[in-house]
């Protein structure tokens, strides 16, 4: 036998089922936002050239993609990110579409995560992209409908809310490398505060160096706003202090409570966001299932500058916790077996679809006997045979 025959690659895994209807159920609950805040829905292909993911804005690694050859000899990935294939895709089939353009979308990534810790080298994902726009409106449309879109899924979640320009405006102050600038983002990004400690520790004292390790810790409500202008008065992040309250401020008239928290050590990939960034929790899933932000340089990569935002749920993590509460059933029995005696098969055919088109799960027996029929039932623990007999 071969060695690999029957074994999925690392990272992967089959899907039955329950898990399938779980799936469904929770991305078409996301679909339905989407599709009624006006999104439309676009696919990409599952492979794209490499040179895509080979900006230096796109944030993904060499390493942590899929990389193979075609037939030209010409580099190519399985799609790591959504967000930049979309881009391409604006920038050439809509280059010419009336702008704003709101466009979601429900497709496999593939990241290679050689250490994997729990995480997937498949994830799917569900996102929207609003593109072609800029501004308060457009900042809190896309919030509002990553708000919305976790709780279609999820009672107990949190979003959480940062602004890039905050730590950007800080670090450019410093006499640093973009190296170092990514070293210092990552502790902060983790709130690793011994490692930004000695990070900062080798740099000259100054107001900058003192705001950038107060970042991890400004985390809660309007009052971190409050302490990061003063911490920051001076500097060019104040502007995006005033944005991000304003932002927030907006928000709280959706009754979120302490469902919305303002984090300003949220420094995700800062050379790929501009502006607002976010990202969404759900209680009893320990990572983030959702994250996003404003993007306003990366379609000038593809020669067609404009404002963009979006944002990505990981279904995958959404679906494994739906199904672990206990409250909710993906049984996939139905509530009647029909069984046909020889010479009444269409019979029974016909009255399965009658009982579907009653609301009933309804399902015709394949087996050759009754007793055969009556077993399969109680194995499954379906709870009625109905026979149709001359």
């Amino acid at each position: 036998m071969k060695k690999n025959l029957k074994i999925t690659p690392e990272g992967t895994k089959d899907f039955l089922f329950a898990e399938c209807s779980a799936m469904d159920d929770v991305c078409g609950r996301i679909e339905k936002v989407f599709v009624g805040r006006g999104f439309k829905r676009v696919i990409t292909p599952g492979i794209e050239f490499y040179d895509v993911f080979s900006l230096p804005c796109s944030g993904i690694a060499q390493e942590d993609m899929f990389i193979m050859t075609d037939n030209k000899g010409r580099l190519m990935v399985a799609r790591p990110d959504s967000t930049l294939p979309i881009a391409r895709m604006v920038s050439t089939r809509l280059q010419n579409n009336v702008m704003p353009v709101r466009l979601y979308y429900k497709q496999a990534v593939y990241r290679n995560n050689p250490t994997l810790t729990g995480r997937s080298n498949e994830l799917m994902q569900m996102g929207v992209e609003l593109l072609g726009v800029k501004g308060i409106r457009a900042d809190l449309e896309i919030i509002t409908t990553a708000v919305k879109a976790l709780s279609s899924v999820a009672s107990d979640f949190r979003i959480e809310l940062g602004h890039a320009e905050v730590f950007d405006a800080l670090s450019d102050e410093l006499d640093i490398t973009e190296n170092e600038k990514e070293k210092i983002r990552l502790t902060i990004e983790g709130k690793n505060y011994s490692a930004l400690n000695n990070l900062l520790d080798k740099l000259e004292p100054c107001q900058a160096v003192s705001a950038i390790r107060s970042l991890p810790s400004l985390f809660g409500g309007e009052e971190v706003i409050d302490k990061a202008r003063s911490i920051c008065r001076g500097t060019k992040a104040s502007e995006a202090l005033d944005y991000l309250h304003k932002i927030y401020t907006s928000l709280l008239s959706m009754g979120l409570g302490d469902k919305l928290i303002i984090d300003l050590g949220l420094v995700q990939r800062n050379d790929y966001y501009t502006g607002i960034v976010f990202t969404g929790y759900i209680n009893g899933i320990g990572d983030a299932v959702l994250s996003g932000g404003r993007y306003d340089e990366l379609l000038s990569e593809f020669d067609m500058p404009m404002g963009a935002a979006g944002f990505a749920v990981d279904t995958d993590a959404v679906t494994i916790k739906t199904l672990s509460d206990s409250n909710v059933s993906y049984s996939d029995n139905p509530d009647v077996l029909v069984f046909a005696e020889d010479g009444c098969e269409m019979q029974a055919i016909e009255l399965v679809e009658k009982l579907i088109g009653e609301g009933k799960k309804a399902q015709f027996s394949v087996l050759e006997t009754l007793d055969e029929t009556k077993r399969f039932a109680e194995e499954r623990g379906i709870a009625e045979v109905k026979v149709c007999s001359r």
